[in-house]
């Protein structure tokens, strides 16, 4: 092991707390001598900002580490004389030993935060996308003109597909009907054909089969509250896959 990677492990062992007292407080002192140390101890705890958030310090008990050395068959008490070569200083080190248990712990981690980040895009993606759809078309030409989407938390949009003329004076009024007997209701207004959020809060949530349209009004919307201009697109909405 290079004094750079041993340097790493003693500063990984001091942000978790595993240093006996008198060398915790060594690597205290050096902190403030050497630039080096303290770059790889800020790099740690910068690392393990999620254990500091969300557990409280535990102190190992030694039985812990015994239960750990008689698994793996590994004594852990360095011998009277110190072996030479690396594979014994490795075996023989309690840093060692604790840092490689850690990196299991760091990669259940890194794979929790993976799988976090992966659920919450597809929960994102999910809800970018709708849950009805309708193609307004036109009924003479079979012409589509307009998409209207209809999304899980409520949210409709409606998106143009074609460029429709308004003439001086008058309105596009998009209406939805869900049911005859109430009839239908107006949910937008424009003055050009554009991108726009439909108004259905205080409508019940949208369902198959309902319709959307748009019409050509005076401008300022219909007098009656009701459509009285020419349809120019409609559609009813159907659940996507």
């Amino acid at each position: 092991m290079t004094p750079d990677r041993d340097d790493r492990i003693h500063a990984a062992e001091f942000v978790l707390g595993l240093l006996e007292p008198e060398t915790h407080a060594a690597a205290e002192r050096r902190l403030s001598s050497d630039s080096a140390f303290a770059r790889d101890v800020a790099a740690w705890q910068k690392h393990f900002t999620a254990f500091d958030d969300t557990a409280d310090p535990v102190v190992p008990a030694d039985e812990l580490w015994r239960r750990i050395e008689a698994g793996m068959g590994t004594a852990v008490a360095a011998p009277a004389v110190a072996p030479s070569g690396l594979l014994p200083r490795f075996w023989n080190s309690l840093g060692a030993l604790r840092i490689a248990a850690l990196s299991g712990v760091t990669a259940a981690l890194a794979l929790a935060v993976v799988t976090t980040v992966t659920v919450r895009h597809a929960q994102e993606v999910a809800a970018r996308k709708p849950v009805y759809v309708a193609i307004l078309v036109d009924d003479a030409t079979r012409q589509a003109g307009a998409i209207v989407n209809a999304f899980a938390d409520g949210r409709v949009e409606m998106i143009p597909l074609v460029d429709m003329t308004v003439p001086a004076g008058r309105s596009l009024q998009v209406w939805t009907l869900w049911n005859r007997e109430v009839g239908p209701r107006s949910v937008g207004l424009l003055e050009r054909a554009r991108a726009t959020s439909l108004d259905l809060e205080r409508l019940p949530t949208t369902a198959a089969d309902q319709l959307f349209e748009i019409t050509l009004e005076p401008s300022g919307g219909s007098p009656t509250g009701r459509p009285t201009g020419p349809i120019l697109y409609k559609g009813t909405t159907a659940r996507t896959l």
